[in-house]
């Protein structure tokens, strides 16, 4: 009896390979013909399931998001049962930054993306991702509950602070990549800048925010 294929686990293997290939040579330089053979399968078989380029790298972005998503899950799950707002946002925003190979990739795909994305066609054409302020919206969410709570400056003002912090982010991980600063001066930017938000008027920074 032949054995069954399970079509997405297939198309999981076929994204993995395209970002194994393109962290390696950069997105740009991918054709389907070098995912296929990373991949060992045929180009017929990745033709099959994604068509052209472009539906591939888009099925790509979208496999490049949900793990950025399990990372922060992951980050958020060895902070503890209940890690807080402050905790919460420093996982958010530090999971994006290039400290090891996979976020290297990440980071690095996830930029190259942005710019196809606006000299394609065919990429332009369809939404660079399904939501793109949810992250923003996450962060402006939790410095606004915090303040609620008493555990951030009440002057500050929740989505700039968020809209800052990320594209803190996104910049800082760039210069990494480049090579202009190490990931661990990185990080201390951003958890400074975090504890400016979440310190309140008067009292010390949060309990452990530069470890």
């Amino acid at each position: 009896m032949p054995k069954r294929v399970d079509h997405e686990e297939r198309r999981g293997q076929i994204a993995e390979a395209l970002v194994r290939v393109a962290g390696r040579r950069g997105l740009h330089a991918v054709g389907m013909r070098d995912v296929a053979a990373e991949a060992g399968v045929s180009l017929r078989l990745v033709q099959y399931y994604f068509e052209t380029k472009e539906k591939l790298l888009l099925y790509g972005l979208q496999h490049l998001t949900d793990r950025f998503t399990a990372r922060v899950g992951a980050r958020l799950a060895a902070a503890g049962p209940a890690p807080g707002p402050r905790a919460t946002a420093e996982a958010l925003v530090l999971a994006s930054l290039p400290t090891d190979e996979e976020s290297r990739v990440f980071h690095l795909l996830y930029s190259s993306y942005a710019i196809l994305s606006v000299t394609d066609e065919a990429l332009a054409a369809q939404p660079f991702i399904d939501n793109p302020d949810a992250a923003e919206d996450a962060l402006a969410g939790l410095i606004a509950g915090a303040q609620a709570a008493g555990l951030a400056d009440p002057g500050a003002d929740a989505r700039i602070e968020a809209v800052s912090l990320l594209a803190m982010a996104g910049t800082l991980g760039t210069s990494i990549l480049v090579g202009q600063r190490g990931p661990e001066s990185a990080t201390a930017v951003l958890r400074h800048h975090l504890d400016r938000i979440f310190a309140v008027p008067g009292e010390p920074a949060p309990a452990g925010s530069s470890g």
